[in-house]
């Protein structure tokens, strides 16, 4: 049985031990009845990380004694999947599925053909619940750096995003080049990877056009056409391994 992971700013702290309170002292104490003795990982979502065991609990708390602390560093290079907002709570399984992968930022784009529209408080409970999911995935996939999960971002802001990578790729049927035929960056100096997913309308021609001239490469991602939900997590299972980081 792997060790759970729980959140805490205090896992980069000196203390030796830690608490557990609030919504993460609950799901130790009470969802999980984690008992003394039981191994536990605390970090800090940023890499900062202590591997402890826990010493006591209570309701909704749980103290663990840190028995050593290090550092996780990133992973290399990084993949940024630029993501259409999808309809019911596809948007949602997506970021669950691209965090438990690996992907390490994630940012909702207001495609053309997006059925769903973010705006005023729908957005911002929208991208609350994508964080969250993100969150939780990362918890239970057992890693020490949270992905971002970014604000809605425009067609225009995804091709700046794209003219800084180095390698920028545009999921899409049509294409003729097979994204296990693009090589990726290697190696920990290697700059960002951008997958970009369409909705499930497809991405428009004067989308593929304008991410095409900001340098992104049109690939196809295999035979069958993927939904907007599981596309991003079938493409970076592709690169993982082409890049080595799988």
């Amino acid at each position: 049985m792997s060790v759970p992971v729980f959140l805490s700013d205090a896992a980069g702290s000196a203390e030796d031990h830690i608490v557990l309170s609030g919504p993460e002292g609950h799901h130790a104490a009470t969802v999980r009845r984690l008992r003394p003795g039981e191994r536990v990982d605390i970090t800090d979502g940023a890499g900062r990380v202590a591997e402890c065991v826990v010493a006591e609990t209570g309701k909704d708390v749980l103290t663990a004694r840190v028995l050593r602390r290090f550092h996780a560093e990133p992973p290399r290079p990084r993949l940024i999947v630029v993501q259409a907002l999808a309809k019911g709570d596809r948007g949602e399984l997506a970021v669950e599925m691209m965090t438990e992968a690996g992907v390490d930022v994630i940012v909702p784009w207001a495609a053309s053909r997006c059925v769903v529209q973010w705006k005023g408080d729908r957005a911002a409970k929208a991208l609350a619940r994508w964080r969250s999911t993100a969150r939780e995935a990362a918890k239970q996939s057992r890693r020490f750096h949270l992905p971002e999960v970014t604000e809605q971002a425009s067609t225009a802001q995804v091709a700046e995003l794209i003219s800084g990578a180095e390698l920028a790729v545009v999921l899409h049927e049509e294409a003729e080049r097979p994204l296990s035929g693009i090589t990726p960056p290697r190696g920990p100096s290697a700059g960002d990877i951008v997958v970009v997913v369409g909705p499930e309308g497809g991405i428009t021609e004067e989308e593929l056009a304008r991410l095409s001239e900001a340098g992104a490469v049109p690939a196809l991602l295999g035979p069958t056409v993927l939904r907007t939900s599981t596309a991003g997590v079938a493409a970076a299972a592709v690169l993982f391994a082409r890049c080595g980081r799988w």
